[in-house]
């Protein structure tokens, strides 16, 4: 682990990734915040390095798990090999706990987009998570969520086509655009407005 920190990585990136949730209790409503993504690959293939830090805030039990097991899928998915990659996470609000599943798909095809040299706009952001078999897995209160990332001046949400068609809310003065997908390759393409290898045949399709 010592020589990891002393040999210098072959690309390395950060970025602030925004992440919706919903508060607790009885009135919910959506919320927008960031979470700090830090990527290195290394020179060496020895395996993926995921390191969560614990302040100022921090990530639960649950939300570590899924966000690992979501980046070994997605780059499964993508045919990518995560066996150089360095990640570490970071919650910039102090004494903020992210709770659940549903930021671990943003997280891990962020992750995947920075592999791959690829950036992903500001504006769009993704909620929903990695099932095992490469698609992404529905969410919870999606309306509620669009409703944050809409008066948050977000520009794009993308989904799981598992998930109910989001409430509209024309009366709101800010557009926002609901992208639902299935897989892997489709989320990476909506986040990032560029097709995957998988996607190209399917380009001239009605969306």
């Amino acid at each position: 682990m010592l020589s990891f920190l002393i040999e210098a990585p072959v690309y390395s990136t950060e970025q602030l990734i925004p992440i919706l949730g919903v508060t607790t209790g009885q009135n919910q409503a959506g919320t927008v915040s960031y979470v700090k993504l830090s990527f290195d690959k290394r020179q060496d293939e020895t395996g993926l390095i995921l390191h969560f830090h614990t302040t100022p805030g921090r990530f639960s039990n649950m939300a570590r798990t899924s966000i690992e097991q979501a980046i070994t899928r997605s780059a499964r998915s993508l045919g990518l090999s995560t066996s150089s990659w360095t990640v570490e996470l970071s919650v910039p609000y102090a004494g903020m706990t992210i709770y659940g599943d549903s930021l671990s798909a943003m997280v891990s095809l962020s992750v995947a987009a920075m592999a791959q040299g690829k950036t992903i706009p500001t504006g769009h952001v993704l909620t929903g998570t990695v099932t095992p078999d490469g698609a992404i897995g529905p969410a919870g209160s999606v309306p509620l969520k669009v409703q944050a990332a809409r008066a948050a001046k977000l520009r794009r949400v993308v989904v799981s086509r598992q998930n109910a068609p989001a409430e509209r809310e024309e009366h709101l003065p800010i557009s926002i655009e609901v992208s639902p997908v299935d897989s892997i390759p489709e989320a990476m393409e909506a986040l990032t407005d560029s097709p995957t290898e998988e996607s190209v045949t399917n380009e001239a399709e009605p969306r």
